[in-house]
């Protein structure tokens, strides 16, 4: 899906560019659809042919080159036209049955589910994400060519937002990188999903991306001479070995290369298993023939070989992986047949891949694992926030496999426990485990299971499902299943997520009171007189402003004393009610901070009694000395 339609061409002429369309893709459609794709196309020209977008290009360069995307994976006459149509609902809402009539049923529903997730605003961290997404990943099920058609158009925005604002750029990129690639990946689109984060990395970390590329291009040369050794050397071997063989050799993407440099703490000169080659063949027999030859060559790296053939990823993904070390520096290498590699580039669009019969055997939509879990929760209640986040995590994050005794493969989200395994396997399961073996030994049943381990569930008649396990399980079938059965069966549980929800709602409220005790706090905190007079100041009396007549209720539940840090509201019965400025009932109070008022302890009445009781010895000491003048002015007159 990675061809590009020039998509720096100054073309602008209608006829030129579907004619272009059809050189650069000679083979792909009949004649009769090359027909009925030109009058799509000049349908589409008719309708928007004057129209101009903000930048100033014509309106009918976007859906070309997004066709051109969904052409590079071979899709069909039907998606190439619903990709010229793709936003044609944004220009006219009222077009619809006029395309269905003109170009059929699945053109119209396509360009309807197409415009419904346009319509959705992706915001992280909130319920309206959590509804998007889910809108967005049920739409698969309805016709996941919906979700194709979007991916296109994400992958054209992120080649053509240069003229776009910074801001924008970064907020298009983290959508991005948080919902379209990984959905990618979980499709089996790894060359969507590549270029989509190579470009989101562009836009989002631009020094970390311009490092990257220059180090890259600074050992070009070198790398190129190191993996042509390489590749001769194999070449020379299959020869021997009879073995028809295409190899093509690579730098990791970039997006790729960062992760390793978080993961490791390291600069990208610091890093050698950057290069990677792949070996196609024919069958598969050959596949483990080469990885032989391979490591006949040089050594292998102990834990680095992966076998997806033998257990494909739940995308469809098949391929064997191993690195070896070749001259000195590690070398990764993938071998796959051809079919395999149809699959491994375009993932669930090779569906639709029916040209001369060849892609039979190749993965089905139906038979992915995202398509299944979507089905099985279509008719789920996910109205729950948290749920759906802890949802999109399990659908668009990595996976393990594990397996039954039996052989079976499961696919369950990384950092699964037993108790998710025996989920997995069935319901009753699940609620009667009480333990469980990986490779033959006791494992606790919280303890996350590692890739290809055997896991024997043990179960009791007896046990049914705890609370404990309902906080430990990480995929959303066991979640559900063990909360449905506590709410029904456990008259003790609590739901800690709903509990959570309305404290977070209650401590968003709290915000004011929090000001208004630590404000008294500090005011208590840095009062002038002694903490031994202080007491006697106060006169019990509640004060706002100058006065002190009205009805005051001091509250039972936190009973301040006199000097405590106060907070005060209207109550609708009993005046104003005073609470400590700390009591946690005053702070899960509904709208609080509308009806608080400012409240103090009242320190005037014992202030002016002492001042009174001042002036009256001032005034006593005032007569004394009178008196004792009189008696002197008395005995003595001669001083007259």
């Amino acid at each position: 899906m990675t061809e590009t339609f020039e998509t720096n061409t100054t073309e602008t002429d209608p006829q030129k560019l579907i004619d272009t369309f059809f050189v650069q893709f000679p083979d792909n459609y009949t004649e009769e659809e090359e027909r009925e794709i030109r009058r799509a196309w000049d349908w589409l020209i008719r309708k928007t042919g004057t129209v101009q977008r903000k930048c100033g290009k014509p309106y009918y360069l976007h859906p070309m080159r997004v066709a051109c995307v969904l052409a590079g994976s071979h899709l069909g006459a039907d998606v190439i036209v619903a990709g010229f149509f793709h936003n044609i609902l944004d220009l006219d809402n009222n077009c619809l049955p006029e395309i269905e009539a003109q170009f059929g049923k699945d053109v119209a529903a396509i360009c309807s589910g197409t415009a419904k997730i346009t319509g959705l605003k992706i915001e992280t961290k909130t319920m309206q994400e959590a509804d998007s997404i889910r809108k967005m990943l049920f739409a698969m099920v309805d016709d996941i060519r919906i979700i194709l058609v979007k991916l296109a158009d994400r992958l054209d925005r992120m080649r053509n937002i240069r003229n776009v604002s910074e801001e924008a750029q970064r907020a298009i990129a983290k959508e991005v990188i948080d919902i379209w690639s990984p959905l990618a990946g979980r499709l089996g689109m790894n060359d969507v999903k590549n270029e989509m984060e190579d470009l989101s990395l562009k836009y989002s970390n631009p020094e970390a991306f311009q490092q990257i590329k220059a180090i890259v291009a600074q050992k070009k040369g070198e790398r190129d001479g190191y993996l042509q050794s390489a590749v001769k050397k194999i070449y020379s071997a299959t020869e021997k070995a009879g073995i028809h063989v295409n190899i093509t050799s690579r730098a990791k993407h970039f997006y790729s290369i960062y992760q390793k440099m978080r993961k490791r703490n390291k600069e990208p000169g610091e890093m050698f298993d950057l290069l990677a080659l792949r070996i196609i063949c024919s069958r598969e027999q050959e596949c483990y023939t080469l990885v032989g030859i391979v490591h006949s060559l040089w050594k292998p790296m102990d834990g680095r070989f992966k076998d997806y053939i033998a257990m494909p990823k739940a995308n469809g993904y098949q391929s064997l992986h191993t690195t070896v070390i070749c001259e000195g520096k590690p070398l990764e290498i993938q071998i796959r047949t051809e079919d395999m590699h149809n699959v491994a580039e375009h993932g669930v669009a090779s569906h639709w891949l029916y040209k001369k019969g060849t892609n039979h055997d190749m993965v089905k939509a139906g038979d992915l694992s995202i398509i299944n879990q979507l089905r099985e929760l279509r008719d789920e209640h996910l109205s729950d926030e948290h749920f759906f986040n802890k949802l999109k995590g399990e659908l668009l994050g990595d996976e393990i496999y594990v397996f039954t005794p039996k052989g079976d493969v499961k696919q369950l989200p990384a950092g699964s426990n037993a108790i998710d395994f025996a989920y997995a396997i069935h319901s009753a399961v699940g609620e009667k485990i009480v333990g469980a073996k990986a490779d033959g030994r006791i494992i606790p049943l919280t303890a996350p299971l590692q890739n290809t381990q055997i896991i024997e569930v043990l179960t009791n008649p007896q046990a049914h499902p705890t609370q404990g396990q309902l906080a430990a399980v990480k995929t959303s079938k066991a979640r559900q299943r063990i909360h449905a059965w506590l709410s029904e069966n456990d008259p003790t549980f609590i739901d800690r997520e709903a509990q959570e929800k309305r404290e977070a709602e209650i401590a968003a409220n709290t915000l004011y009171s929090k000001q208004v005790a630590e404000r008294r706090a500090a005011e208590q905190q840095h009062k002038k007189k002694p903490k031994k007079e202080a007491a006697q100041d106060y006169t019990g009396k509640i004060r706002i402003d100058d006065t002190t007549n009205f009805f005051v209720t001091i509250a039972r539940c936190c009973s301040p004393k006199p000097g405590d840090p106060i907070v005060g509201y209207v109550s609708r019965k009993r005046g104003i009610t005073v609470h400590a400025a700390t009591c946690l009932t005053f702070q899960r109070i509904p709208d609080i901070e509308k009806r608080s008022i400012p409240v103090e302890w009242d320190t005037g009445s014992k202030k002016h009694s002492r001042q009174l009781e001042k002036e009256a010895a001032r005034a006593e000491k005032l007569k004394e000395r009178s008196k004792q003048k009189n008696k002197e002015k008395t005995k003595f007159p001669q001083l007259r």
